[in-house]
């Protein structure tokens, strides 16, 4: 985070800054604004971008692969084909278009995700401790650079802790680095069990809206413009 610069632009009553990411392909957006009351969410094709009013402005915008709502900010993924000087006067415009609208962030909220690093009572001692330094020590970090981390999974057998990694921090040249130099060294200096931290496999509402056929997806379409 060190030498960052924020820039921004002031319209409309809101003033929306940008922070840069480890991965050049993501800029952070800072409307001011509460963007996700709880958890967070990220949409990776335009299908999905179909249950958020913001998400799909911002599909609409040619060059735009990917978004991700945090907190009270927005990470918007580029294509290397299309430069931030084309793209961010179009998401400055989308941004503050949403939230002159009045409209709600996603469509439906059972679509969204929680931050799952709350210890529930039938975690075990060792899963609890995992959730506890991905709260506290690793989420802020990886937040505060355009992203999210999500646990999935502890496998006591083999000491394999599974992870998603979400927003700027998907997908980005430095993220494999940032899961073992960082997470997983922190992860077994605090609990000897842990052996190794990997990156979970795409979620299966993913995989079924990567996978819904034209008519499937014209059909939803069709019920979220009504």
């Amino acid at each position: 985070m060190d030498g960052f610069t924020l820039q921004g632009v002031h319209a409309r009553g809101i003033f929306i800054q940008t922070q840069p990411t480890p991965n050049p392909a993501s800029l952070m957006f800072i409307p001011g604004k509460t963007v996700m009351e709880n958890g967070s969410q990220e949409f990776n094709n335009a299908r999905a971008a179909m249950a958020s009013p913001l998400a799909n402005k911002l599909f609409g915008i040619d060059g735009v692969t990917k978004v991700f709502f945090g907190s009270d900010f927005i990470t918007v993924t580029k294509t290397d084909a299309v430069s931030w000087a084309v793209l961010k006067p179009d998401i400055f415009a989308s941004v503050m278009d949403f939230f002159a609208s009045g409209e709600p962030i996603v469509h439906s909220t059972e679509a969204l995700s929680s931050s799952d690093t709350a210890i529930h009572e039938d975690d075990d001692e060792i899963v609890a401790m995992i959730k506890e330094l991905l709260e506290t020590r690793i989420r802020p970090a990886v937040q505060e650079d355009g992203g999210d981390i999500l646990f999935r999974s502890f496998d006591e057998a083999t000491g394999i802790v599974m992870v998603k990694m979400q927003g700027a921090c998907s997908g980005c040249p430095s993220s494999a680095i940032t899961l073992k130099s960082g997470i997983e060294n922190m992860l077994k200096h605090y609990v000897p069990e842990v052996k190794s931290v990997v990156e979970a496999p795409p979620d299966e509402d993913d995989l079924m809206v990567a996978k819904m056929s034209d008519s499937e997806f014209s059909k939803l379409e069709a019920q979220l413009s009504n």
